[in-house]
């Protein structure tokens, strides 16, 4: 059955999460390239959920290390640098935590990359040493799309995929 054809209800969200992490397992066994294993995770994610309208990554600048910049992902433009401490994903890679946030145009400082994204889910990603290297973000077109089991979900994966 496609992910698309079931329905939302909680214990359906997270066994699809589950069946698509294991894909995503699969797919980057052996895979050791950065950007690689980021552009499999958002495109299988982006595919496996028909509600999330961008999903990608915003990486650490390794030149300017209080920045993101945009990595690979799913979706129309997104915003090319994001400062630590700045809108939801700046938010996250400051504070090292998930974010969710149901409102977007309620959050304060939040940055419209496009005006249709409603709500959001920022998980930041931490290699084996620690380190932040990237966040991940998800946007919906509608508000309070991103719940405790997403954040579980994708905080699980994002181990599994890049501390590992």
């Amino acid at each position: 059955m496609s992910y698309a054809a079931r329905d939302d209800r909680p214990a359906d969200k997270a066994a699809r999460y589950a069946e698509v992490e294991a894909e995503i397992l699969a797919v980057l066994d052996g895979e050791p390239n950065l950007t690689a294993r980021m552009a499999t995770v958002a495109a299988m994610l982006a595919d496996a959920f028909p509600v999330f309208f961008w999903t990608g990554f915003y990486v650490v600048d390794p030149d300017r290390p209080e920045e993101l910049v945009v990595g690979p992902y799913q979706g129309t433009l997104g915003c090319l640098r994001i400062a630590f401490g700045r809108g939801v994903c700046g938010t996250a890679a400051r504070n090292r935590q998930t974010q969710i946030v149901e409102d977007v145009h309620a959050f304060p400082g939040h940055i419209a990359c496009d005006s249709r994204s409603a709500s959001e889910i920022v998980v930041p990603v931490i290699d084996g040493a620690g380190a932040l290297i990237a966040v991940f973000d998800v946007d919906a077109t509608v508000t309070s799309a991103f719940d405790a089991t997403d954040a579980q979900a994708l905080e699980g994966l994002m181990a599994r995929v890049f501390a590992a």
